[in-house]
């Protein structure tokens, strides 16, 4: 339940200082004085205890004042830090802005056993040590020492860091429940979950907090960077994760020398799914066909590839790379979506391979919600539903720092290059397998719609496969004739 009142606030801190004074000594998460210390001496203190905490796999440190270190019998203290000023500059805000990165810190003053007390509540760190003034703290049994001088606890914190769940971390703290419900679209995530809407507030702030969607902390609530990601009315709101909105562009003509057309999206990924694919194929071109002396228009892409790419681009992302997010680019003759981050599979594995995601808990709340398909079977349906558009096999580019897939527009089998006809070769092989089935020169020829005249066409592709030892023979004892099989270089 919410804390609500002063009174229950007061509870939260006598009971957390009753545990704090029956630790057996002074930890290297909590540090006891009596009256103020140097400004400067207080920033390193939070600091080395933020970096100390993490390393212990803690949510918070405390520096307490009023507390003696060695019995830790209540003194109190004189130490206002709320009325204390550097120059014009108020503490709390002077120490704000000279921790590196500006993790959230609490200062509560308040009477404990009828003694003034003063306690920082202090946030660990995320993804790097906590520096002060350009210098990590770290702490040495009750000892405050420069990270620098003791390089093993160092990559220790960034060794923990690079395995921190995005997901669990809060884009937004001390948020109240009124505020949580206008910055998050819960109606559309009920909506997609399949559940009825709540007949009340509680009832929807209990759901999204057993999603861990948001985190309930004393007296308000942190909405944690999966909450936001997939629900947030406007991305906008939430200061780290703006520049995680997927971009559309559309150009004029193979190149990017003129935009058409662009849009950023605001809503969550989830919330905003179905909005972003359908504002993508809607303004997709179609070409018209005849079917007995009927007119109609067919697409040219298929939906469900765009839907599935567009899908893993959200989900496979590296949150960590800041400054850039998911983006659709739409040229004349293809669409490139790409995602930040390296993947965890090489690219050549993507439809025989389970995929690997740094985010788990948001990949699986997108297939709760229907947005991405089943794990492993997304990509099968892209390829799948290509070659039944007869288009050219898709390209997966992996660059140093993303990964792009690229799908084309129609383009004939003589028009194609001799790299986009392996990469079919080779994606029917996979296509096959994993449909326990074999490719052979029939099968393939079907999927580039040719000829059985034309066999000997489809040969030299599968020569080329071959050749660049993407695919091998089923049985190496029958390599010739027309019960020959393929299947793919892994299997």
């Amino acid at each position: 339940m919410k804390l609500a009142t002063e009174v229950e606030k007061k509870l939260y801190l006598d009971g957390l200082m009753d545990r704090l004074r029956k630790l057996p000594h002074e930890t290297e998460w909590v540090e006891f004085k009596i009256n103020n210390c140097k400004p400067e001496e207080i920033g390193q203190y939070i600091s080395a205890l933020a970096n100390s905490a993490y390393m212990e796999s803690l949510d918070k440190a405390y520096l307490v004042f009023g507390i003696e270190n060695e019995t830790h019998k209540v003194k109190g203290t004189t130490f206002k830090p709320k009325q204390y000023k550097i120059g014009e500059q108020l503490l709390e805000n002077w120490l704000a802005t000279l921790l590196n990165p500006r993790i959230d810190f609490k200062i509560h003053e308040f009477e404990y056993n009828d003694l003034d007390l003063v306690l920082f509540e202090i946030d660990v760190t995320q993804n790097q040590p906590v520096s002060f003034s350009g210098e990590p703290y770290i702490r040495i049994g009750s000892y405050k020492k420069k990270l620098k001088d003791h390089p093993e606890r160092a990559r220790k914190i960034w060794k923990k860091s690079s395995e921190e769940i995005f997901e669990k971390e809060f884009a937004l703290k001390n948020v109240s429940e009124d505020k949580v419900l206008e910055l998050l679209d819960y109606p559309t995530y009920f909506s997609l979950i399949g559940r009825k809407l709540p007949s009340d507030k509680i009832g929807i702030l209990d759901k999204l907090s057993e999603e861990q969607l948001i985190v309930y902390e004393e007296n308000s609530y942190n909405i944690t960077n999966l909450g936001a990601i997939l629900l947030a009315n406007n991305l906008n709101n939430f200061e780290q994760l703006g520049r995680k909105a997927v971009r559309v562009i559309f150009y004029k003509g193979n190149n990017k020398l003129e935009t058409i057309k662009e849009l950023e999206g605001r809503k969550g990924y989830a919330v905003g799914f179905s909005h972003l694919i359908n504002f993508i194929v809607e303004q997709l071109p179609r070409n018209e066909v005849i079917e007995k002396a009927l007119r109609k228009e067919v697409k040219v892409y298929p939906e469900i590839a765009i839907r599935e790419l567009v899908a893993n681009a959200l989900i496979h992302q590296d949150f960590n790379i800041t400054g850039t997010g998911p983006m659709i680019e739409i040229y004349n003759d293809r669409i490139e979506i790409s995602n930040p981050g390296k993947p965890l599979i090489s690219p050549l594995r993507f439809i025989d391979h389970h995929p690997q995601s740094r985010n788990e808990k948001l990949a699986a709340l997108m297939r709760r919600m229907n947005v991405c398909e089943e794990r492993g079977s997304g990509i099968d349906k892209v390829i799948s539903n290509i070659e039944l558009f007869q288009l050219p096999a898709p390209n997966f580019i992996e660059e140093q720092n993303f990964l792009k897939a690229i799908i084309y527009s129609p383009k004939t089998l003589r028009k194609m290059d001799k790299n986009d006809k392996i990469r079919a070769c080779y994606q029917h092989a996979c296509l096959k397998c994993v449909s326990n089935e074999n490719m052979t020169n029939q099968s393939l020829r079907h999927r580039f719609n040719i000829e059985a005249a034309n066999y000997s066409t489809v040969s030299r592709i599968i020569s080329d496969t071959m050749s660049n030892d993407l695919i091998k023979y089923y049985d190496p004892e029958i390599t010739t004739g027309k019960y020959v099989k393929y299947v793919p270089f892994w299997a």
